[in-house]
């Protein structure tokens, strides 16, 4: 499948800012099954500079220096990526719970994708024994890696609800699990929380999902938004498999991967400081359209 991705990051501000710098982690990173054409970022008012930088974990960084007074900021991204369904057998062979844990405490692989960096404590995940021992029951050693991955992600589905005003961004995981409430972001770090707990590695991975709308109902330009889903490290052979715990699902062919990191502090689509007084306010629009063949940019 190919989409067409547009997403709008409109920000203003109570008074005139200056001297402000932004981190904006919203190009696609190279992934398996995922091919990305003609990404284009525009910021208006134009940057005095912008660079850009990789990692330190799966994501694509460009760091944006305005030097200029300035009331509003809008940062467009665009992009056209075909991603190819990647077949996932629950039912097949895979590791243990218990040979993924010694087959990640032993990994020497310190790239970005080495399982030994989403083992650990990070900025929003930390260690936590409620949630640990809430989730033994899905995870026993000898349960298959991907089995285990699945139970544990039906059961946040199931035992927790949706509710977009029951948290922040800056919610600690056991906060939404105590209220069993929350978002995506919130139920991906409490599964993330989970599996460490067990010594499986787990990344937070942030992107897009396409929607489709209801039977009879047109699909609303600009009614999406970013998603967040879970990557489990499931040894060599398998790599990292998605699943998505707002939607009780297998990550195969509607997921669009931006980045990966410990936690969403990690990947936040755009983040940064400026000086000045601190009323502002943040509309976001994106659209995530199929489409049958690209299209070119104007």
């Amino acid at each position: 499948m190919i989409f067409r991705v547009s997403h709008i990051t409109d920000i203003r501000y109570a008074s005139a800012v200056r001297l402000a710098r932004f981190n904006v982690r919203l190009e696609p990173v190279a992934w398996p099954g995922q091919s990305l054409f003609d990404y284009r970022l525009e910021v208006s008012p134009r940057p005095h500079s912008i660079a850009r930088s990789a990692g330190p974990y799966v994501v694509n960084t460009r760091r944006l220096l305005l030097n200029e007074p300035l009331a509003a900021l809008r940062i467009a991204s665009s992009f056209s990526i075909e991603v190819l369904p990647r077949p996932v057998d629950l039912a097949g062979p895979c590791p243990s719970v218990a040979e993924i844990r010694r087959a990640a405490a032993a990994s020497r692989d310190l790239t970005s994708f080495g399982p030994s960096h989403y083992l650990f404590n990070s900025q929003i995940v930390r260690t936590n024994s409620q949630i640990g021992q809430w989730a033994r029951g899905w995870l026993a050693p000898e349960c298959g890696i991907l089995p285990a991955g699945q139970a544990l992600c039906h059961a946040i589905y199931t035992q927790f609800a949706y509710d977009s005003d029951a948290t922040k961004t800056d919610t600690p995981p056991i906060e939404a699990f105590a209220k069993r409430r929350g978002v995506c972001q919130d139920f991906a770090h409490i599964m993330i929380t989970a599996l460490r707990a067990h010594g499986i590695p787990a990344a937070y991975v942030s992107g897009y999902l396409r929607t489709i709308p209801p039977p009879g109902r047109p699909r609303l330009v600009g009614c999406d938004a970013m998603h967040a889903w879970v990557a489990i490290w499931c040894g060599e052979a398998l790599g990292w498999i998605g699943f998505d715990p707002t939607n009780d699902a297998i990550v195969r062919g509607d997921h669009i991967v931006v980045a990966m990191g410990r936690d969403y502090a990690d990947v936040a689509p755009v983040d940064g400081v400026f000086h000045g007084n601190e009323g502002q306010h943040l509309r976001v629009a994106v659209d995530v359209l199929p489409v049958e063949t690209l299209v070119p940019v104007g």
